[in-house]
């Protein structure tokens, strides 16, 4: 295992206790962090970038003791935020090489040859003498990207990367990093869109309210849902009464009425059909079954 959690915990100073007791052993290759806002998500990914101390426990990267060892980690460590930012002034290359010189890469023909490279597969290199705060939403996770790979970390850290992108930008940035995953390293993807996770990850973990909810293989959360999506054929005006009565995924209008897909143990009172699941019924299901965290209506 590249990343080893042992007993993690972050209470501020407010009281409130982020993060409770966290175990778990993060593989190489893509792994996901899912869980909805105020999950402690974030808190987890300050602490493993070294930017913020847990209040007690202990976290091995790598074989680095990450409190006692934090500038070996860092070396190690590529990291792209949610609110990555770019200087105005920069070009897209120019704002790539001002990162791969941060990351220690000092020799300036082997840092232009890497900046190349890395823009090339980005898909940025034709966009490489455009200024980086003019590219497009898509275009910009892409450079966030490159800087967090130029200096060719062991341990890949990306924050809720698709946000705002359109389809076939979030299909783009989640094949570039499933090209990654495929050396030895470790990419951990914290998001709540629940497609990220099942396009890409072999493992992952689900936080609720700062705990560890779930952890293992998206197919074994899955089967927890085999038997519970249903898709129900219901008249305009009893929509009102599904959508409190059950967790309602998808609603599609169907002549004079309306197709819809729930999530439940059983179905009393209308004709139900069983339908197969997917991950985003899954997560479904457990939020509401397993944690209580639906609220409908």
């Amino acid at each position: 295992m590249s990343i080893s959690i042992r007993s993690l915990n972050k209470i501020y100073p407010n009281g409130n206790h982020a993060l409770k007791d966290i175990n778990m052993e993060i593989p190489t290759g893509m792994f996901g962090l899912l869980g909805p806002n105020g999950a402690g998500k974030s808190t987890l990914m300050r602490i493993l970038v070294a930017l913020m101390e847990p209040t007690s426990g202990e976290v091995e990267v790598f074989g680095y003791n990450l409190l006692k060892q934090r500038k070996e980690v860092r070396s190690i460590l590529g990291y792209l935020p949610q609110d990555f930012r770019f200087f105005a002034k920069y070009k897209t290359y120019e704002f790539l090489d001002y990162a791969a010189r941060l990351s220690g890469m000092n020799h300036s023909k082997q840092r232009r040859q890497a900046v190349d490279e890395m823009l090339e597969s980005v898909g940025l290199f034709d966009a490489r003498e455009r200024y980086a705060n003019r590219l497009s939403g898509g275009m910009k996770r892409r450079l966030g990207i490159a800087q967090a790979l130029i200096h060719n970390p062991k341990l890949i850290i990306v924050d809720e990367p698709t946000t705002g992108l359109d389809p076939e930008e979030r299909i783009r940035f989640r094949n570039i990093l499933a090209e990654i995953s495929k050396k030895d390293v470790s990419i951990i993807l914290s998001t709540h869109i629940v497609g990220d996770i099942s396009s890409t990850c072999n493992c992952m973990a689900l936080m609720n309210t700062g705990e560890l909810a779930f952890y293992g293989a998206p197919q074994d959360m899955l089967k927890e849902t085999e038997g519970k999506v249903w898709r129900i054929k219901i008249k305009s005006n009893e929509l009102p009464i599904i959508d409190k009565k059950y967790p309602v995924i998808t609603t599609i209008p169907s002549g004079t009425g309306w197709e819809v897909q729930v999530v439940a143990d059983e179905i009393d009172g209308y004709d139900a059909e069983p339908y197969p699941p997917n991950l985003e019924h899954a997560y479904v299901y457990y939020m509401e079954k397993k944690l209580n965290r639906w609220v409908n209506g």
